[in-house]
């Protein structure tokens, strides 16, 4: 299965610090390298993966002010869908832009839906609903109007994160600064509750965190650490006594909630969205309605047992569990969108089928070769556009580079084989009294095939 990963670009994939989108992409992508499967990641070129890395955008836009987000959106959608028929299908991260390519190809797309940003970008979604396929990523967050072939929650390598048994005594708030959040809040519960804050991630609402934010920062009662990396992201949730996640939206999932019960840290959150997906009331955290809550359940917290947060996301939200699951999406959706053009070696497109011609582009895989066959009906004719192979006929090899043609004539037994390290494309013009995909007598087969 050859699948392509499109990546957001608005940050590096995985991100140097926050980028959410981006490094559920990226975990997911290093994930199935991992199985063996051929993955081409769409990402920035400064990007880092085990997969095939494809990149026409140098950095993320959010990362340079210079870029004008969308040109390199344009250049980057296209880029993939440009090559969209040498995969059997994409993945999309990049909410729904790429939906209004996908009529360009029929390659089957599915998209992750990484939460409704507005309302009013649902009728897009709308418009491609049946036509392409809708992964939500928690149950709360899926819309009445669209059709879903499955949730699947966010996994993590627990190997990032470590398990802290024995915390320190302060309360933590990790996420963007925006309304939506919860920072005031935080603030309100860690100064009720005698405890001090130590906060951590990207200013998303300068009005806001100058308002409400910063004027309480003081180093002491008060932290504010900015936008940290993985390593200190680590670091300062093991360490919390609790991780205040206060927020004023329904959390389509809230990955660092997970990331928190990694370390073992329970979470303390405002019971919306898909909050009680993640988190069992009283076991693994407090879910609350309001601060007074929150409030009472900072004094409650140590009776929380934190190797069974540890537990739940080993059970429920690593990795392998987020990979077992899209291996099985992706499985079922090339069942229902089974492509006569798409084989083991590569995939063919016909460009015409007249009565007494028909004409195909052939594309064939690195490494990969044809079925040693026959034909009784039909004459060949072969001209390699781009790569290079070698053409078996009737027991003798012919070295063919891009430019080069050869006759296969009818009955003879040939093959071609792609020993390059790029795509092997040829042109297959046949000719004769039948072209049907019966009329190969397939007489040794890499794959199995009759």
């Amino acid at each position: 299965m050859r699948i392509a990963m499109l990546s957001p670009i608005a940050w590096r994939t995985p991100p140097v610090h926050y980028g959410p989108w981006e490094k559920v992409a990226s975990l997911l992508t290093e994930g199935l390298v991992k199985r063996g499967l051929d993955v081409t990641l769409f990402a920035t070129k400064d990007s880092l993966t085990h997969a095939t890395l494809h990149a026409v955008c140098a950095k993320g836009y959010e990362e340079d002010p210079t870029i004008i987000p969308k040109v390199s959106e344009c250049l980057h959608i296209s880029e993939l869908f440009d090559h969209a028929d040498a995969f059997d299908i994409i993945h999309n991260h990049f909410d729904f832009l790429p939906l209004t390519y996908t009529g360009l190809t029929r390659t089957p797309v599915v998209t992750t839906i990484h939460g409704f940003s507005s309302p009013q970008i649902l009728p897009v979604f709308k418009k491609y609903n049946k036509k392409t396929f809708y992964v939500s990523i928690s149950d709360a967050d899926r819309n009445p109007d669209l059709d879903y072939i499955r949730t699947i929650h966010h996994g993590i390598d627990l190997a990032e994160f470590d398990f802290q048994p024995h915390p320190e005594d302060y309360l933590l708030f990790l996420g963007r600064f925006h309304p939506d959040k919860g920072a005031k809040e935080a603030i309100e519960v860690a100064r009720a509750s005698g405890r001090k804050l130590i906060m951590a991630g990207i200013i998303q609402d300068e009005t806001y965190f100058n308002a409400h934010i910063k004027p309480v920062i003081d180093g002491d009662q008060v932290t504010y650490l900015g936008s940290i990396g993985p390593e200190k992201r680590n670091e300062v949730l093991g360490k919390a006594a609790a991780l205040l996640h206060l927020i004023n939206f329904d959390e389509p999932f809230g990955l660092s909630v997970i990331e928190s019960m990694a370390c073992g840290t329970p979470v303390i959150a405002v019971n919306r969205g898909s909050m009680p997906e993640l988190i069992r009331d009283k076991e693994n955290g407090f879910l609350v309605s309001n601060i007074q809550e929150a409030i009472r359940a900072v004094d409650r917290i140590s009776g929380i047992d934190r190797a069974f947060c540890r537990k739940t996301v080993s059970d429920h939200f690593t990795v392998d569990h987020m990979v077992d699951n899209y291996i099985q999406v992706y499985e079922k959706i090339c069942e229902m969108t089974k492509r006569e053009d798409h084989r083991p070696w590569g995939f063919y497109r016909i460009l015409s089928d007249e009565n007494t011609f028909k004409n195909k582009k052939i594309t064939v895989y690195p490494g990969k070769r044809l079925s040693l066959q026959r034909h009784q009906h039909r004459d060949e004719h072969w001209f390699v556009v781009s790569g290079k192979g070698i053409c078996t006929l009737d027991g003798a090899e012919n070295r063919l580079v891009a430019g080069q043609s050869i006759n296969i004539p009818r009955k003879s037994v040939h093959r071609i084989q792609n020993d390059g390290i790029k795509n092997l494309v040829f042109t297959e013009v046949q000719t004769g009294d039948y072209f049907g995909e019966d009329d190969i007598e397939r007489l040794e087969d890499d794959f199995g095939r009759n």
